[in-house]
């Protein structure tokens, strides 16, 4: 490591003289970043007030999400692997191009993006619509408002939703099967192209209920990285005792579309799924524990959170009963993402008159006497 650090330090000194390397210093700084983090003062979101850095906080998502990634290979065999790895170049192409731009250092977001935005993906999709989705969403999603902690939206969810307006075909109807057996897709690269329904299709078209011992296992056709919801929940609690993602979001998120969605079931049940269907099937889990706390588009209040998750539940509910499309997730988090500087805007005020008037109520009852407040 020693060796490595007098690397780098070489090529900070050799750049004053090198062009070259002046151009190509966000691309270094990267890999010195990877290897060392840095020991510099955060200033943009997610602004973190413990010890992990903002590099660790992307390797805890990572962390989170690989038992699913895992998953996504014994379902729909090796060819996840080859849509993961287009993601990553492509999108990492598109950081590098403008953090050059910029001249810029190119920071962590990439981590996180790069394996979120194909697990939300059809195992099928052509991988040349994987880079287009990717550089969509990094550029239009997080760069074009000045890169990571920044952004207003999910990037992930920005190149996800151009995806299924764009191609709308590929991204609802080329649903694969998943491979069955012990070793699953272990030892294949692909299924055979087998159309098969997702659960949230099946019961819009037809009323029938998937089992929820297969949506909890995740044997059903879906996403590449959303079909079990088991492995999720487990990734999204590692999250949550773990402090990265703040409890309330999940909670309120699946606590709202559990109670909303029950109300709706009751009142109209041929649009309407019964709620614990709805919590296990599509993309509801990976986006509660994945998306809707991303700390950089989500409000930073707690009052704000509990606002922003209850929302979301009842959007989510609504699209999937009532419009055209069978999920609503993303689009719940993305119209949320919006209203996310609004929240924060009336609640932090609120909280801090709040705050102001305990520390008067302290004052008063220590020092006894409301005019000893003025000495």
């Amino acid at each position: 490591m020693k060796r490595l650090r007098t690397f780098f330090n070489g090529i900070y000194k050799q750049a004053k003289e090198k062009p070259v390397l002046r151009t190509l210093m966000p691309l270094i700084r990267m890999m010195d970043n990877f290897i060392f983090e840095s020991g510099g003062v955060v200033t943009d979101a997610p602004l973190i007030r413990d010890g992990i850095g903002t590099q660790r906080f992307m390797s805890m998502v990572i962390v989170a999400i690989a038992p699913a990634t895992i998953a996504s290979v014994y379902f729909f065999g090796w060819r996840s692997l080859s849509v993961i790895a287009v993601s990553y170049i492509f999108g990492g192409i598109t950081e590098i191009i403008f953090a050059i731009v910029r001249k810029e250092s190119i920071n962590e977001g990439l981590l996180v993006t790069g394996i979120l935005f194909p697990l939300t993906l059809p195992p099928t999709i052509p991988l040349w619509m994987v880079a287009v989705g990717v550089v969509v969403g990094v550029a239009l999603g997080k760069e074009v408002f000045g890169g990571t902690g920044k952004n207003i939206f999910n990037p992930a969810l920005v190149g996800r939703v151009f995806l299924a307006i764009a191609f709308p075909v590929e991204m609802t109807t080329k649903w694969t099967a998943p491979v069955g057996g012990f070793w699953g897709g272990f030892t294949t690269y692909l299924p055979d192209a087998v159309t098969s329904a997702t659960p949230l299709t099946i019961f819009k078209s037809t009323g029938q209920l998937t089992t929820n011992l297969d949506l909890l296992w995740g044997n059903v056709a879906g996403s590449l990285g959303e079909t079990s919801a088991l492995l999720l929940i487990l990734g999204g609690l590692f999250l949550m005792l773990t402090k990265v993602s703040n409890w309330r979001i999940p909670v309120g998120y699946l606590g709202s579309a559990f109670a909303f969605g029950w109300v709706m079931w009751l009142l109209v049940p041929q649009k309407f799924a019964p709620p614990v269907f709805q919590l296990l099937s599509g993309g509801l889990l990976f986006g509660t524990f994945f998306m809707a706390t991303d700390p950089v588009s989500a409000p930073i209040t707690n009052l704000g959170r509990w606002i922003y998750a209850l929302l979301l539940g009842i959007i989510t509910i609504i699209i999937r009963g009532l419009s055209g499309y069978v999920e609503g997730v993303m689009f719940a988090i993305l119209f949320m993402n919006i209203f996310s500087s609004l929240i924060n805007d009336m609640t932090v005020p609120l909280i801090a008159r709040r705050r102001e008037r305990r520390v008067k109520a302290s004052l008063s009852a220590r020092l006894g006497s409301p005019k000893n407040l003025t000495k």
